[in-house]
């Protein structure tokens, strides 16, 4: 669980970041889970956008990815969200 000091500063990383994903009318699937896995672990905060054609809303999308990658929703704005998980073996951001 992140406390509110640790959101503010990944709000602030994520402001500069660019959307490296996109959810679209196929809504979450394997592919989508296998990349943002992929991306949280190389990065460990990622930019998400949702599509208009995507099925749901971006608030429910955003925490079932969240729980299918094991990472915290940061924020959500709009249909913009943001994901956070530390990388365990090697660390990048230090919330600390």
């Amino acid at each position: 669980m992140l406390t509110s000091k640790q959101r503010a500063k990944l709000k602030s990383i994520a402001a500069s970041t660019e959307t490296i994903l996109q959810v679209g009318k196929g809504g979450i699937g394997e592919q989508l889970i296998k990349q943002v896995d992929d991306a949280l672990t190389a990065r460990e905060i990622i930019k998400l956008r949702v599509l208009e054609t995507a099925p749901e809303e971006p608030g429910p999308l955003a925490q079932e990815l969240a729980e299918a990658t094991q990472s915290e929703v940061v924020q959500v704005i709009g249909r913009r969200m943001i994901l956070y998980r530390k990388n365990q073996k090697k660390p990048i951001l230090l919330l600390d």
